[in-house]
């Protein structure tokens, strides 16, 4: 089988390197010849909406993916004229839009933070009444890592913070106080199966996941994180991964945001898991059977962000797996991961603070 990927980052390559055994070969489609998913398998170059280069990837493969949400539908769609296209174009689609996606969660009753839409300067004049203070002013479309949003605790700050998103729509949501951030992730096969790993839990820094430490063991947490995700993937008729992120309260889960496709917060599984989130994605849009999603004990990633460091240093604490994504260091940019696997949280989390004293 061959699949056809858009987008050549660090979730491609992963993507790729785990096709090779189940015989599966991958091309990327991407702007950059040098994208980490070069290393390993053939990139076309062009620009993602390119209608030359898409025909010429859909032509050559037997089904589309992508690594990362900011894509044009209409180029999916160009793409789908030659080749199935999985996950859903549709969940994408609502997956772009802030908006769409506050929405379908709320129509599956899920819980999520209360919002006010911002088309125009006069919306601003009743967040405050409508929210409370502080509020966080997101634009609807490209927001990852913590881009484009900004925290307003005043009408001024939230003139100032539209103004720095460029005054474009975007909608703002109440503060949500919550004791940890939490992930699912689940995948739905061509034949329906589908299958959850435990929920995991992250640590974002300024907006950009720093760690995630999995199984998360909470059965009723599970069980109402599992029902939502699937009836998001039974709207769309899903094939592939799936990963929806909560914040934990007081009150039970609240939905944050879903990413249609492989995620940082699984990639634990590699090392961490009978079958990596990666593995199971190309086994659910080639039409394979789905793989066990069992944890082997425990396991931590830490992301490792903006400066490589000595790669030696984290290889000699025991049990270390080091990802290096191979990329230019930059400001906050996501230049590699390192994973821990134990019997245990406590002995994973001690070489995790080991880890975290050499990367910072």
């Amino acid at each position: 089988m061959k699949v056809g990927i858009i987008g050549a980052g660090q979730l491609g390559r992963m993507l790729a390197l785990a096709g090779y055994p189940l015989g599966i070969s991958c091309t990327f489609l991407d702007r950059s010849a040098t994208a980490p998913g070069g290393l390993v398998s053939d990139i076309l170059v062009g620009e993602l909406d390119d209608a030359e280069q898409l025909d010429t990837l859909a032509t050559q493969v037997d089904v589309v993916t992508f690594e990362f949400e900011n894509i044009p539908v209409t180029a999916l769609e160009r793409a789908g004229a030659s080749a199935p296209v999985y996950p859903s174009i549709a969940a994408l689609a609502a997956a772009q839009d802030r908006l769409e996606e506050k929405r379908l969660f709320e129509s599956i009753g899920m819980q999520t933070a209360a919002y006010v839409t911002v088309d125009a300067a006069e919306d601003l004049e009743g967040v405050g009444k409508a929210l409370g203070w502080p509020v966080v002013l997101k634009a609807r479309r490209l927001g990852y890592d913590g881009r484009s949003q900004r925290v307003a605790t005043s009408e001024k700050d939230l003139e100032v913070a539209w103004a720095e998103l460029d005054c474009v729509p975007a909608i703002a949501e109440s503060w949500v106080e919550f004791e940890r951030e939490l992930s699912l992730i689940g995948a739905r096969g061509g034949d329906g199966d589908i299958v959850f790993y435990p929920l995991s839990e992250n640590v974002h820094d300024n907006g950009i996941l720093s760690t995630t430490i999995a199984p998360f063991e909470d059965r009723t947490l599970q069980q109402i994180a599992e029902r939502w995700v699937s009836e998001i993937m039974e709207r769309f008729e899903y094939r592939g991964v799936l990963a929806v992120e909560f914040f934990h309260t007081e009150a039970g889960l609240v939905g944050n945001e879903m990413a249609p496709r492989v995620h940082n917060s699984g990639h634990w599984t590699i090392e961490g898991a009978e079958t990596s989130q990666f593995e199971n994605h190309l086994r659910a849009v080639v039409g394979l059977p789905l793989g066990n999603t069992a944890p082997r004990g425990c396991a931590a990633m830490l992301n490792i962000i903006g400066r490589m460091p000595d790669s030696a240093a984290l290889l000699r604490i025991p049990g270390a797996h080091l990802h290096d994504y191979c990329k230019e260091p930059r400001p906050n940019r996501k230049l590699g991961h390192c994973t821990l696997v134990g019997p245990d949280r406590p002995s994973v989390s001690e070489r995790l603070s080991r880890l975290m004293a050499i990367v910072d």
